[in-house]
């Protein structure tokens, strides 16, 4: 599976974004998927993940009530509707794809099997 982010850019703080993801090659159902993100200076981290029907959504907890994640199998994608920015939310956002069904691993990087480039994301006034 290939991965492809797209929709990061500058926005002003209280802004919105719709990040999406396209995937190609193989059946995109066959996988749950997750967003991550890497901040300047820090570690990669979890922000959310959905399962391969659009179910089993999760969030961490400084995204809750501001992102929303979704996908449609009809057009291999996932997006990333964001809301509410602050400066806190700068980084690279990158997609991901997991064949596991374990989904208490959907929070780890390390049950993910493909990954996207990264898309960044700026928050500044």
């Amino acid at each position: 599976v290939q991965l492809v982010e797209s929709g990061g850019g500058l926005v002003q703080p209280g802004g919105s974004l719709r990040l999406s993801c396209a995937a190609s090659g193989r059946t995109f159902s066959n996988y749950a998927m997750g967003w991550f993100r890497q901040a300047p200076g820090k570690e990669r981290e979890f922000v959310a993940h959905i399962g391969r029907y659009g179910g089993n959504t999760e969030y961490t907890g400084s995204v809750k009530g501001r992102f929303t994640i979704s996908r449609d199998n009809a057009k291999k994608s996932m997006y990333s509707q964001m809301n509410s920015l602050t400066t806190e939310d700068t980084a690279v956002y990158y997609c991901a794809a997991t064949s596991s069904w374990d989904v208490i691993r959907w929070f780890t990087e390390s049950v993910y099997d493909y990954w996207g480039q990264g898309t960044q994301v700026t928050v500044s006034s």
